[in-house]
């Protein structure tokens, strides 16, 4: 029974650009499969998905919402775990942590939008993850809606291999149902049943042809993954059946070799069921992953689970929230075995058990309570003391870790302060709450003002938290200016002999090491690039790993304004200790002393936050918007036409000049811009710039 579920198991995540219908969709997938009686809508702030108050109020997804729900294909009935992810760029944590345990994903465009610049960016992101896609052109309703334009741009700005299983039926206003291109039947939705009856009739005459065409494309595309297929292509196509189109497609799919395309209007309820119909047939099931590979953390070894109940327990928490009535949720997938409620597991970061007091299967911000959750499965647990995302929770006589994700460095920072003083505990509690909850969301005390500052990845981010602390935590608070988050790095290698020396009453304190210190080698991956050349034992080994330390610590605060270092490289060749005096405290303290004094004869440069922003405007706006770029200090890599008649400005900005950015576009262009950024790299700043800007950092009064 429990293999057979899990062949009917699909964990799928909706991921797109802002404003191409990921939520509405999801509403709609809700709606069908009865979990709800009532379409939720996101313009009347009422969607299922969107259940914090911010979302609502601004129309936009901001966290993942997990839900299960069932659909019944081919005389089975299908479990699917469905994350609506957002699209926000603000928010890539929230997308870079569902597709890292998802099995497979919908990637949906605006039929009029076509591939934008946030599409590119979770595309990326699930190929890293690999993960297998069937893409869903939504918004077909809409004037200008081109569902062949949006399969070429899939071809030529992602370089993917999309491959139409559907022709629409009209298009724009005239947009009245689809062509399945494997039954070869039209399909026609009813608008009084808020499409929940749809028929299934001939194809229309007109359109006859171009299904044919298209038909013998997609039989072309998927005839290469099977070979009995391959042969009666040739021979004579029609006697191919809708089953070895289907496993085909299949396979193709699993292999990221194919991606399914699909149309509809979500709003108009039109394409949704066709849509989980091939969720179902084409999107991998977890038995379809061999199984999942981490490291044994004592022996640094490979090993595998299999998705399987016999096999040792092994999940991956991917997300954790602050639920108001039941604390603190962990959000986990099950790669093999199972958690019971009640049990114990063992976390292979902290090494420590913890106990799993309740289990919930999630919809949306309700949970319904479950005994168990088994291997392939996602689900939620309550009652962990120290868990952080991407934690591996495993057996602990088989430990193992998974691999965990890597999220981007917050670029922007604001100091914030509790209004009233007797709030300082309230938001301090808020703050590490959110941190917890995000992991592109940091909070630190600024040394030398006492400040507290946040960070995150943009100015909506922020704004966000802050809104979060004042509502769910009840502080209200006062807010500096926005600060760019600069990096510290250094330009040139420098030899330093450095002696550490402390005479006190009882034992003295003595160090003493030569070392390189210098930029990291191109290719790096890393921090602290650390070299040992001590010959013949004249810092004896137990002392190595504290001069590393040192380090390490110290590169948390460049020389020029106490930004962090990257990345350095240092190269310890030689030194010598005292008998009784030398311990590794001692060798520590040398090596951040030597760190400061090097780094500031190294040539110290500031490096700043350089961001890819994508502006779509008018063409009467084009020179406006190129001028207002050029004083940012913006360069401007390209200029294309869309296929609406509007220019598209790609450009490099750095993330200081870009504050209020959006109002004031909007201000150029009366409205009729819409601009996308995403983080690029860090690069060097001039010496006029840099020197403006330490100048600000020390004689900072922050909040006004």
């Amino acid at each position: 029974m429990a293999k057979q579920d899990l062949h009917l198991t699909r964990n799928i995540g909706i991921m797109a650009h802002i404003d191409a219908g990921k939520t509405t969709t999801s509403e709609r997938i809700l709606f069908y499969t009865g979990l709800t009686h009532k379409i939720g809508e996101v313009h009347e702030g009422a969607a299922t998905m969107d259940w914090m108050a911010q979302e609502q109020e601004r129309g936009i997804t901001i966290t993942s919402a997990a839900t299960t729900t069932k659909w019944k294909w081919n005389d089975n009935t299908f479990k699917i775990n469905l994350i609506d992810t957002p699209g926000h760029v603000d928010f890539t944590a929230e997308v870079e942590r569902s597709l890292r345990v998802l099995d497979g994903a919908v990637a949906t465009y605006c039929a009029v939008g076509g591939v934008e610049p946030q599409s590119e960016t979770v595309w990326r992101q699930a190929d890293k993850y690999n993960v297998p896609r069937i893409g869903y052109v939504n918004k077909m309703d809409r004037s200008g809606a081109d569902f062949f334009e949006v399969v070429r741009q899939m071809k030529d700005v992602l370089g993917a291999n999309p491959c139409p299983i559907v022709v629409p039926i009209g298009a724009e206003e005239n947009f009245k149902g689809l062509v399945d291109l494997i039954k070869m039947k039209a399909i026609y939705w009813h608008d009084e049943s808020m499409g929940a009856d749809y028929s299934e009739e001939e194809i229309p005459a007109e359109l006859i042809d171009e299904c044919n065409e298209w038909r013998g494309k997609m039989l072309e595309s998927v005839a290469e993954f099977d070979d009995t297929l391959m042969e009666k292509f040739f021979d004579d196509p029609s006697t191919i059946t809708q089953e070895e189109v289907i496993n085909a497609l299949r396979k193709a799919t699993v292999q990221m070799a194919i991606v399914p395309m699909l149309c509809g209007s979500s709003f108009k309820n039109k394409g949704v069921q066709t849509l989980l119909d091939y969720v179902c047939a084409f999107l991998p099931s977890p038995l379809d992953t061999e199984a999942v590979v981490g490291t044994n953390p004592d022996t640094g070894e490979e090993e595998d689970r299999k998705p399987s109940e016999d096999e040792a327990t092994s999940a991956l928490a991917f997300k954790i929230a602050t639920d108001p009535y039941v604390g603190r949720l962990t959000f986990f997938r099950v790669y093999s075995g199972k958690i019971d409620a009640g049990s114990y597991i063992y976390n292979s970061r902290s090494g420590k058990k913890e106990r799993v007091s309740r289990l919930f299967q999630m919809h949306s911000n309700k949970q319904n309570p479950v005994e168990v959750i088994g291997a392939g499965d996602i689900g939620a647990g309550v009652g962990f003391k120290d868990i952080r995302t991407g934690d591996t929770l495993c057996d602990e006589n088989k430990p193992i870790v998974l691999e965990s994700m890597d999220f981007p460095d917050p670029v922007i920072a604001i100091a914030v302060e509790p209004k009233t003083q007797k709030d300082m505990d309230k938001l301090t509690n808020g703050l590490i709450k959110l941190a917890e909850e995000d992991p592109t969301f940091t909070v630190k005390t600024d040394e030398q003002s006492g400040q507290t500052v946040i960070a995150g990845m943009g100015e909506l981010h922020l704004d966000i938290i802050i809104d979060r602390l004042k509502r769910e935590f009840k502080v209200e608070c006062n807010q500096g200016r926005p600060q760019v988050s600069y990096k510290e790095a250094i330009t040139k290698t420098v030899n330093l002999r450095e002696v550490y020396k402390k005479q006190s009453g009882g034992r003295g304190k003595f160090a003493d090491i030569i070392v390189n210190i210098g930029p990291a080698d191109e290719g790096f991956e890393g921090t602290l690039q650390f070299i040992d050349e001590v010959k013949g034992g004249n810092i004896p080994k137990e002392f190595i790993p504290a001069v590393q330390k040192g380090f390490l610590s110290a590169m948390k605060n460049g020389v020029l304004a106490g930004f962090p270092l990257d990345t350095l490289k240092v190269t310890l060749t030689d030194g010598s200790f005292h008998p009784v005096d030398s311990d590794q405290l001692s060798f520590e303290i040398c090596a951040i002393q030597a760190y400061k004094n090097a780094c500031a004869k190294a040539g110290p440069a500031l490096l700043e936050p350089i961001m890819s922003l994508e502006v779509v405007t008018p063409e009467e706006s084009m020179g406006d918007v190129i001028g207002d770029l050029n004083k940012r200090r913006g360069q401007v890599e390209g200029m294309e036409s869309s296929r609406t008649g509007a220019r598209i400005v790609k450009a490099k900005v750095p993330m200081s000049e870009l504050f209020g950015y959006v109002t004031s576009l909007r201000t150029i262009t009366s409205g009729r811009a819409t601009s996308s950024m995403t983080f690029s790299h860090y690069e060097k700043v001039s010496s006029s710039i840099a020197k403006t800007v330490l100048e600000e950092v020390k004689g900072r009064v922050d909040l006004v």
